[in-house]
């Protein structure tokens, strides 16, 4: 009768322990919180005094630590130490029967009182997780109700640890994704089925203006405000049916909406919105996931690149209209013309062939450069006598400017593609005369220091303003003006220039103010480019 009771009351206190930790389990995930009542429970019910539970590393065969019972903690690293080599030595073709012994062992080691070793896996989908084992100072066999207790204590630790280990990777993952979202370029934004705001990252800040805090919980039509739209909008969209098509089965594709968003401030935005319908396991829909592109760039390089269309076709046109023009003039029968007239004539048509040749050679080259990189023919080139080349060569084609040269005596070889900066020089000198229409000195220098080569190129012309001395070197970009309407040019050299000089490893850049002139400066490094 007395073992009786005695057994019911062991599995009343089991019950007891096997509650505790469920409510443990379910209340937190505190996993090492869960593993103390694990070991608590099973030092007690096998009435042992010291117990240890060592977890598997994640993709290793090494185990730690991670809950003791009865161990000072100066003596884990060196018992780890210990059990890390027990379990490898194991699993490298002992039995065990072997690592009983090697257990008791330890067992002996901890406490000289301590005569018995109890262990079982924690095991989770035939997968080992870990390791539980509990020292008692009695010597007895253990009985089936022993390691049945222990086997409850150790399923609820596996449980535990598998549980921890998926609340981490879901918690990794959900970190990730919330990274991502937040620090995504393009703006995000998440919304129920009303069309409440749930979720808003901070691209979507910098483009809408509405802070997070003041943008969650309102209706979507209050935060995105369209003052041109190229498409129905989303609430249009949702009271024709989407995101099911007729008849309300399955889903369409993503929704698109294009147009000018009013910012809260009042400005506005070129935006497009594609909104992807999130739906559950019955095909309801939950959310509404919308990614929010600026396109403002791309806009502005559509408009740019019309500009430059147009802007192409007229400089084809202008130069092609006059060769046309004089050589059908010069070869009618009906006049004979004075050879003044004809050289006049045959200069003109050289002039306006060369022009049309390097219009040509200019948007050749850009296509190129921006198909592959920019490939140069290196050789020593003593720039000042280049520079003085080119000047000498624009002498005769103005009789508006001067022209000065200063260079200092001895300025050394640089490591170059002659032909390339002789385009870059071409460039500067060609549009300094050009944006100084009333004329002045045109200057074409240099200075060095024991690493690189400055060249500039300065004029007296109409100047640059500041916002957009940054762009000038863009492709296709023309500085807004009544000058730059009347002069012609595609916006190319520059943006060629800049391609040239970054290409032999230096860098450009443009000082200049409204009505006093601009001087460009580029650099060349005097070491040899290998």
């Amino acid at each position: 009768m007395a073992v009786m009771l005695t057994l019911y009351d062991s599995r009343v206190r089991q019950r007891d322990f096997l509650l505790e930790i469920s409510r443990a389990m379910t209340a937190q995930l505190d996993l090492g919180e869960v593993l103390r009542l694990v070991l608590n429970a099973s030092v007690v019910m096998l009435s042992g005094q010291i117990g240890l539970v060592a977890l598997r590393e994640t993709d290793e065969d090494r185990y730690t630590i991670r809950a003791t019972l009865g161990v000072e903690s100066d003596r884990l690293p060196d018992l780890n130490h210990r059990l890390d080599e027990l379990v490898s030595s194991v699993g490298q073709g002992g039995d065990r029967e072997f690592l009983t012994t090697k257990l008791n062992q330890m067992a002996v080691s901890l406490d000289r009182k301590l005569r018995q070793s109890l262990f079982l896996p924690l095991v989770i989908k035939a997968e080992p997780v870990g390791l539980l084992i509990v020292f008692r100072s009695l010597w007895a066999q253990a009985t089936e109700n022993d390691l049945q207790m222990l086997q409850s204590f150790a399923d609820q630790a596996a449980i535990a640890v598998y549980n921890a280990q998926l609340y981490n990777r879901i918690d990794q993952d959900r970190k990730r994704l919330a990274a991502i979202l937040e620090y995504s370029a393009d703006g995000v934004m998440f919304l129920d089925t009303q069309m409440r705001i749930l979720g808003f990252n901070r691209a979507l800040e910098r483009m809408t203006g509405w802070t997070v805090q003041d943008a969650l919980g309102r209706d979507h039509s209050e935060v995105i405000e369209w003052a041109r739209l190229e498409h129905e909008d989303l609430q249009q969209a949702m009271a024709d049916g989407w995101p099911f098509r007729l008849g309300g089965e399955a889903p369409t594709d993503t929704l698109y909406v294009e147009g000018d968003l009013v910012r809260r401030d009042g400005l506005t935005l070129s935006v497009g919105i594609t909104y992807a319908p999130l739906l559950n396991d019955d095909g309801k829909l939950t959310n509404i996931i919308a990614n929010v592109r600026d396109n403002t760039h791309f806009r502005r390089a559509q408009e740019m690149q019309n500009v430059f269309i147009s802007t192409v076709s007229h400089e084809l046109k202008t130069p092609v209209a006059l060769i046309k023009g004089y050589a059908g003039t010069l070869r009618r029968e009906d006049a004979t013309w004075d050879p003044s007239v004809i050289q006049n004539g045959l200069m003109v048509i050289e002039e306006e062939a060369d022009r049309l040749t390097e219009l040509i050679e200019n948007l050749l080259a850009t296509s190129k450069l921006r198909a592959e990189r920019m490939r140069l023919d290196l050789s020593d080139v003593q720039v000042d006598e280049l520079a003085t080349e080119v000047v000498e060569r624009f002498r005769t084609q103005t009789t508006k400017h001067t022209f000065a040269v200063s260079f200092p005596n001895g300025f050394p070889l640089v490591q170059a593609d002659a032909v390339r900066l002789r385009q870059v020089l071409d460039n500067l000198v060609s549009n300094a005369i050009k944006y100084s229409p009333e004329g002045g000195t045109i200057t074409v220098g240099g200075e060095v220091d024991e690493q690189i080569a400055t060249v500039y190129v300065r004029d007296q012309g109409v100047g640059i303003n500041e916002n957009d001395q940054a762009r000038v070197f863009d492709r296709f970009f023309r500085v807004d003006g009544a000058l730059s309407r009347k002069t012609k040019g595609t916006g190319l050299g520059l943006y060629l220039a800049k391609a040239i000089v970054e290409a032999h490893g230096g860098t450009i850049r443009v000082k200049s103010k409204p009505g006093a002139g601009s001087t460009f400066y580029f650099t060349l490094p005097l070491t040899s480019m290998v």
